[in-house]
């Protein structure tokens, strides 16, 4: 497919000035092309919720954007602690957020439930002490 374009965005752990920094630039990239609002609020409330988790639980994550004519592709791969149960970690409210984290306002356990509620697929891998692979979907379309 010609229609492809690919971003990639670089997230420190625990540089919360520069969190959010990504998913502002894909609703960007996103307004540019005249995807539709719904879709892209969706979207940048799941890539955003994304890059948090990176910025509050891992070293180091790099994001990558996928975008062509079907979807939105966005992986987030990180370089941290993992997640041991990632069923326990998709119920509202449960979090390993560390008390300086949640002093800042983040951390209440709702980022992998709000991620679910706005993608339109949601794949999460993790391996403890290495790192997580979260795979968010959104579809332009209503092939989804």
């Amino acid at each position: 497919m010609d229609n492809q374009m690919q971003f990639e965005y670089n997230v420190e752990g625990g540089n919360f000035t520069r969190a959010g920094y990504a998913s502002s630039q894909i609703k960007k990239i996103l307004k540019q092309l005249n995807v539709d609002i719904a879709i892209i609020k969706r979207t940048v409330v799941a890539a955003y919720e994304a890059e948090v988790n990176v910025v509050a639980h891992a070293y180091s994550g790099t994001i990558y954007v996928d975008i062509d004519t079907e979807a939105v592709k966005i992986k987030l791969v990180d370089e941290g602690p993992g997640i041991p149960d990632i069923d326990q970690a998709m119920e509202e409210g449960y979090s390993t957020a560390s008390s300086q984290v949640r002093e800042m306002g983040f951390g209440a356990g709702m980022g992998l439930p709000n991620m679910k509620k706005n993608a339109d697929k949601l794949e999460i891998s993790s391996e403890v002490e290495k790192g997580t692979t979260v795979e968010i979907t959104m579809f332009l379309n209503d092939k989804g």
